[in-house]
């Protein structure tokens, strides 16, 4: 099949390339950007010599659904809430891995201070958390923030069963990749180095987006975010307030969950994940452990944002979307060291 990205030079459309480009079952038929058109990606960025070096090319709707089978928009939140109607309007196969369409109108001016996509357009959008998809044939998918998958992921099967009954924190930190490739002063070489710092405290935009696929029976919860000296990578830690049988029950839910589930790996008794054993692969690792004295369970989860917790949960989506293995395509090797 042919697919093709608007956004291409962003690092979440990089990683679409490197990714698709190894697909066994995908061409890359265009790549589009906003910026840089009529270069070749290349020209950009040189690791791509000899690999892929296709021509950026204007967004034109009608060109794009002639040549293609799937659009993927790998851009900044507030483009796709209108680039993506065209699409739509046609029924044609959109994965947005922006948040333009995680949220209702109302949540989504709040949180993203932007004009939310029209309220009929936000219905149809599924989202894409790929272990817990309703209709893996949705033709249009709101690809989830990193963030929320680093935390949805182990908490969902724990609070759908109603064992969490108590406000319980979030402390969850990525590396500076996750905040695009615009630079600021917060991912600055000498603010981020050998530095870590809390950011959005109580304004990040994945608390409404993890509240709402949590679901009405889930506590509130405190979410802290901190930018770590990293290129990529989130470590999100959970603390859960349980009582022994129900911390036990928790562990066995989601080693139940995941036992089929190809990119979730839950880690032995006790035996808490690293960044480093995730980093350039679509898995998310979680380890528990529970402390008697003070009724906490521990639950560390970890993934690489620019992969599991972007592109390469968008081309599971597209894996389940066509009827193809989930995992074609996205086995490759963690990086390590």
């Amino acid at each position: 099949m042919n697919i093709s990205i608007v956004g291409a030079s962003g690092y979440s459309g990089l990683e679409l390339i490197r990714i698709l480009h190894n697909h066994p079952d995908v061409t890359i038929a265009s790549i589009h950007n906003y910026s840089n058109v009529g270069m070749k990606i290349n020209q950009l960025f040189p690791h791509l010599t000899d690999i892929y070096e296709a021509t950026l090319e204007e967004v034109v709707p009608e060109q794009i659904m002639a040549q293609s089978d799937c659009v993927f928009f790998a851009t900044p939140s507030g483009v796709s809430s209108l680039a993506a109607i065209p699409f739509i309007k046609a029924g044609f196969p959109v994965i947005d891995l922006s948040g333009d369409f995680r949220l209702d109108a109302e949540s989504y001016a709040k949180w993203y201070s932007k004009t939310p996509a029209d309220a009929v357009y936000l219905e149809k959008m599924e989202y894409g958390l790929a272990e817990f998809r309703q209709n893996v044939k949705a033709k249009w998918i709101a690809n989830p923030g990193c963030y929320a998958t680093s935390v949805l992921l182990p908490l969902l099967p724990i609070v759908r069963e109603q064992l969490v009954n108590d406000t319980f924190i979030i402390d969850a930190k990525s590396g500076v990749s996750g905040a695009g490739k615009v630079p600021n002063s917060a991912n600055h070489f000498v603010n981020a180095h050998d530095n870590l710092a809390l950011y959005k405290i109580n304004a990040h935009q994945h608390i409404p987006e993890i509240e709402r696929y949590l679901g009405g029976k889930s506590p509130k919860f405190q979410f802290l975010t901190s930018l770590l000296p990293l290129t990529r990578g989130i470590m999100s830690t959970l603390y859960v307030p349980l009582t022994k049988a129900e911390a036990r029950r928790s562990i066995e839910l989601l080693e139940e969950t995941y036992a089929t589930k190809t990119f979730v790996r839950i880690q032995p008794d006790g035996q808490l994940p690293t960044i480093k054993q995730v980093v350039g692969s679509n898995f998310c690792d979680i380890g528990l452990t529970y402390n008697e004295k003070t009724g906490i369970l521990t639950i560390v989860s970890v993934l690489d944002n620019l992969v599991k917790g972007a592109a390469g949960q968008a081309v599971q989506n597209l894996n389940l979307m066509f009827g193809m293995d989930e995992s074609t395509g996205l086995l490759q090797s963690p990086i390590f060291p």
